[in-house]
């Protein structure tokens, strides 16, 4: 288009059937000091489908694997990953950037809660405020030498998602779901979301699929039957993982001490993520 265009076609010399659109680059640079080799974002349709569970998992798996893992905690409004971690401490920097705060057995992490005065103060901000924080922890957050990035989604695709996606070299994209039928259908949504950025998607990982009954050693689909087949199907997705509802689980991430989870539901995934950081 014409730098003097005045949007009136006749005084136009193009040819407004050779205009090419001008798309807005909205990527933000990682810190020059940070090196992470690989993004997995992790996300959901809705809330309450154990997305931060799985995020604090992969990590540890990983990280078991002999991978340097970090997590991104973007859910600015409602972080969880430092308690599941047992994380008390706060986040430090220098003149040249934030760094993260590490676990126990070495993972970085950088999150709201880790600025915070108390862990109980709430982030009442709007939604361009909240986006701009997440983008910082890319660009400011001084990120070394991480093999596999896990950035913890807010679930729905509003500001956050759209920023991530937009402003960050996310390599993956693994969506949580949990069985109810209502669920399927907002999975669609964050799925279809995600094709439209054109970022490849991993695959599902259903949460809350089972209880394996200590009794008698049964499965029992407490939600009641399983839509995640229906909705892999429908997009050509591949399910990655069920993991069952475990009480040792959840005591693990109320104690901090998610580190210590025992189970192998998500070594299937850590090796897709392995093969993606050979290629």
């Amino acid at each position: 288009m014409s730098e003097n265009c005045n949007q009136s076609c006749s005084s136009c010399s193009e040819d407004c059937a050779e205009r090419k659109e001008q798309k807005t680059d909205f990527s933000e640079k990682l810190h020059e000091m940070s090196s992470v080799k690989k993004v997995i974002g992790i996300v959901s349709g809705k809330g309450g489908v154990g997305k931060s569970l799985v995020t604090s998992m992969l990590a540890v798996t990983m990280n078991r694997m002999g991978y340097h893992t970090a997590i991104l905690d973007a859910d600015v409004t409602g972080p969880s990953i430092p308690k599941a971690f047992g994380i008390r401490e706060k986040a430090s920097g220098s003149e040249f950037g934030l760094f993260p705060v590490k676990t126990k057995t070495g993972i970085d992490v950088m999150s709201v809660n880790l600025l915070l005065e108390n862990d109980t103060d709430p982030v009442v901000w709007r939604g361009p405020i909240i986006a701009g924080t997440v983008k910082q922890f890319w660009t400011d957050v001084i990120w070394s030498d991480v093999d596999f990035m896990f950035i913890d989604m807010p679930p729905g695709t509003g500001d956050v998602p759209l920023t991530v996606f937009q402003s960050i070299a996310v390599d993956g994209i693994i969506v949580v779901t949990s069985p109810q039928e209502l669920v399927s259908m907002i999975v669609s949504k964050a799925v279809k979301m995600v094709e439209m950025m054109n970022i490849p998607i991993i695959g599902l990982v259903e949460n809350m699929s089972y209880f394996k009954c200590p009794d008698n050693g049964k499965d029992y689909q407490i939600f009641g039957e399983s839509h995640i087949e229906e909705v892999a199907d429908k997009h050509n997705l591949k399910v990655l993982a069920k993991l069952p509802i475990d009480p040792k689980i959840s005591a693990a991430c109320d104690k901090g001490m998610i580190e210590l989870f025992d189970g192998n539901w998500l070594e299937p995934v850590a090796k897709i993520l392995e093969k993606m950081e050979e290629s």
